[in-house]
């Protein structure tokens, strides 16, 4: 798909250990001409973890942009009055996020991002990444399934024997979830 002209909202979320299979998505999309919005979480943008330095990611990210990272509510309150998104995608989206989204709980960079766009109207793409997607989490899986405007990348059990209730999105299909959610279409099957 040609993405020359779509402003992409790109959130990354405190799923650390998925910023290796993420960031190369976000290059791959500003490669085949979509315009990057980048804006993480505070933990994202301030966590140093066994996966890398927070600054690290940071300058990675905005230099592959070419934008400055949202990292302040404040910051992301503006996205959907200035129209600054056409598509939003969070990836990773957190189990923590994706409660907050559910339960319209808005006080983090991510969801008032998410919250800003959704005003006019615009699909946001959830690439789930949580340890407890099969237990607490699934109701709000459930409710973000059943709204409006949300589409899922296609995710599968992360490892069903060490950590039997985690889920994890596949990197392979963020680009084409994408595609199919500016056409108002969610990409099947989504539990892989």
């Amino acid at each position: 798909m040609d993405f020359n002209g779509v402003k992409i909202g790109f959130v990354l979320t405190g799923s650390f250990c998925t910023f290796s299979k993420t960031i190369p998505k976000i290059k791959e999309l500003v490669d085949l001409g979509a315009e990057i919005l980048p804006i993480m979480s505070f933990n994202a943008y301030n966590m140093d973890t066994k996966f890398g330095k927070a600054e690290d990611f940071i300058n990675e990210i905005e230099e592959i942009t070419g934008n400055e990272i949202i990292h302040t509510i404040k910051d992301a309150e503006p996205i959907g009055p200035k129209k600054l998104t056409d598509i939003m995608i969070i990836a990773p989206a957190t189990g923590n996020t994706m409660a907050k989204l559910a339960n319209d709980i808005i006080d983090t960079p991510a969801t008032m991002a998410a919250k800003s766009h959704l005003r006019n109207n615009n699909p946001i793409v959830l690439a789930v990444s949580t340890n407890n997607g099969l237990s607490g989490n699934a109701e709000n899986i459930g409710k973000l399934l059943n709204r409006n405007n949300y589409y899922f990348v296609p995710f599968r059990q992360d490892n069903p024997i060490t950590k039997p209730r985690s889920l994890v999105f596949d990197p392979d299909y963020i680009i084409k979830t994408i595609e199919s959610a500016l056409k108002r279409e969610q990409i099947q099957p989504i539990l892989l």
